[in-house]
């Protein structure tokens, strides 16, 4: 299986001496179809790949450093459709906790409409990050096999729509009184859900796609200095742009939390719905600006097929090529090349690697909900409580310029170390193990207060009226340092997961291979479902210590498991060879910082 990642590296062209060719036929056939074929299915907004500059040579790839090339227009549009839509998101599911735990009218003053108090909020925000992370299978295989990225994104937007108007409509004071609140929201939840799956699975390859050079070449910069435009490195600032994008938009919680307490919910689900709009705009009109690839028909049955072969033959994938099949029936009902199968043998890699992250997502999803509870047993001196998680897309908006331009440029240039995608993985891991105990410490310090210590809004001590209470005397600036280390535990996990699913995924199943990664996280928010009966007091220390302890073992297995992928990974790491070379003094020792992106 190692070897066949090898491969797939030597494939794509990064960080190898294969000979690049201008040749479009070379680019567009897959698996035994010509331009032709391609151009037969659709679409006339789908542009070949290109080329510019020269082919570096074994020297050039271990010694001149790696910029990325200049991002294209289409790209953006795509990321502004995505800041749009992570707009409606986040804005929308930000006051979710306080919607679902808080009673109308609350005598504590928080926001709320149905009072289900924190297990029920935590357990249905949960199945919404669950449903919304499942939904993406149906968006890539409709994708992959029908509709396209493109179109499918289209049509499924017109869902998510509905959906938000269905909530929107349901938390207007009068329906709330009525009864109606409750059961709008679990439709809302099922509709909204749908929609976010056919844009999620679509949207981040549709992005990577707009990257037209597929190659690494040789460009002098002005003032004589040469450096490699490297695609897998375009492709990994497209990914820190796109994050950045999602964060930006995610923001948007801020406004709907502040809207909830001094307005109402229905203000609060009202503009993500306008926001949402704005961004189906900007998808329509930009049509014409987007590479758009045709749908591969039939390339998701040929997946299964493949494995189910493989699985009667004790799981070997090679049984499946067509090449194996001698002259039999089944040699004529394959549809299949070899090429296919070892590209498959890669993807099953990656998906490995994938199993990892419900782990992950579990402790990420804990700012979604109880850190969001945890926040109202503290002193919140007239701030919403759940206006806090916003610390974390403030910071990833704040550091991702720094590690894109500075820090993994340094590492490459100054260090000369890979700083691989399982290694960024692994101490993602173990900065989400950080965040959990920083706020295992919080709770115990918040036990610790009066005037209700481990009853926290449930003593008599802190009773000021009927149903209202003091909250405990730590100040909700100390819940910061938490979302901080969530926030780099995304650069350095998520978006690494994103360029992974993406790298190694077969050309013809770039939506599939991203619904599975999508997809841990539908694992994560299962395992919190399992998880929230614990979510009560006095209990909630513990609960952040165990995610602690197991975020930290599952690094540490992450990373010994898969290190050696580190270096076969195409995307932008060196092979062992060209790794050790690189490790010594190079010609030009000069630093590059990621601004030197080559105009096209």
């Amino acid at each position: 299986m190692s070897s066949a990642w090898r491969q797939k590296s030597e494939e794509r062209g990064a960080y190898t001496t294969v000979a690049q060719t201008d040749d479009t036929n070379a680019e567009l056939t897959a698996h035994g179809k010509n331009v032709a074929d391609e151009e037969d299915l659709e679409d006339e907004s789908f542009e070949p790949p290109v080329h510019i500059g020269s082919v570096p040579t074994p020297e050039d790839l271990l010694f001149l450093p790696r910029v990325a090339d200049t991002l294209p227009y289409g790209a953006f549009l795509v990321a502004i459709v995505e800041l749009c839509e992570r707009f409606a998101y986040y804005g929308l599911s930000g006051p979710f906790q306080n919607y679902i735990a808080n009673g109308y009218d609350d005598a504590n003053g928080l926001p709320g409409a149905l009072g289900l108090k924190q297990r029920g909020a935590t357990a249905m925000t949960n199945f919404f990050q669950f449903w919304c992370y499942v939904t993406p299978l149906l968006g890539a295989i409709v994708a992959d096999q029908y509709l396209g990225k493109y179109t499918t994104i289209k049509w499924f937007s017109l869902v998510y729509m509905a959906g938000i108007a269905i909530l929107f409509a349901t938390s207007l004071p009068w329906a709330i009184k009525s009864g109606a609140a409750f059961p709008g929201l679990i439709v809302a939840m099922v509709v909204i859900g749908l929609g976010t799956g056919g844009i999620k699975s679509n949207v981040s390859p549709l992005i990577a796609e707009q990257v037209r050079s597929t190659k690494p070449f040789v460009k002098t910069l002005s003032g004589g200095k040469q450096v490699i435009v490297d695609p897998e490195i375009t492709v990994q600032r497209i990914y820190m742009v796109f994050y950045m994008c999602i964060n930006v938009g995610s923001i948007s919680a801020i406004a709907t939390t502040m809207l909830e307490l001094h307005v109402g919910f229905w203000s609060a689900y009202l503009l993500p719905l306008v926001m949402f709009c704005v961004g189906y705009a900007v998808l329509v009109s930009g049509k014409k600006r987007y590479i758009i690839k045709p749908p591969q028909g039939g390339v998701i049955s040929n997946c299964f097929r493949a494995l189910y072969i493989a699985a009667r033959n004790g799981g070997n994938l090679d049984k499946a090529k067509a090449s194996a099949q001698g002259h039999g029936r089944r040699k004529s009902s394959i549809t299949w090349d070899d090429k296919f199968i070892d590209e498959l043998k890669t993807a099953l890699l990656a998906c490995k690697v994938f199993l990892f992250f419900p782990v992950y997502w579990v402790a990420y999803s804990q700012m979604m909900n109880n850190f969001i509870s945890q926040a109202g047993q503290m002193e919140l001196h007239g701030l919403p409580n759940d206006i806090l998680p916003n610390i974390d897309p403030i910071t990833i908006i704040l550091l991702i310029p720094l590690m894109d331009r500075i820090i993994y440029p340094f590492i490459r240039t100054r260090l000369h170390l890979a700083f691989a995608p399982i290694t960024r993985i692994s101490l993602g891991f173990i900065m989400a193990a950080l965040a959990m105990f920083y706020a295992g410490v919080l709770q115990s310090f918040i036990y610790a207060a009066p005037p209700c210590y481990s009853s926290p809004s449930n003593c008599v001590a802190g009773k000021i009226s009927e149903g209202k209470y003091k909250p405990n005397q730590v100040h909700v600036a100390w819940q910061a340092p938490a979302y901080v280390l969530v926030a780099l535990s995304e650069i350095l996990a998520s978006i690494t997961g994103l360029e992974l699913a993406y790298a190694k995924a077969p050309e013809k199943m770039k939506s599939f291979i991203m619904s599975l990664f999508l997809l841990t996280s539908a694992g994560g928010s299962a395992l919190g479902m399992l998880i929230a009966p614990l979510a009560r007091d006095p209990y909630l220390q513990l609960l952040y210590f165990g995610l602690a302890t197991v975020a930290t073992g599952t690094g540490i297995v992450f990373y010994r498991m898969f290190r050696h992928v580190d270096c076969d990974s195409a995307m932008g790491i060196r092979s062992a060879e060209e790794y050790e070379l690189a490790r010594r003094p190079s010609v030009d020792d000069g630093y590059y910082s990621g601004d030197e992106t080559v105009a096209g």
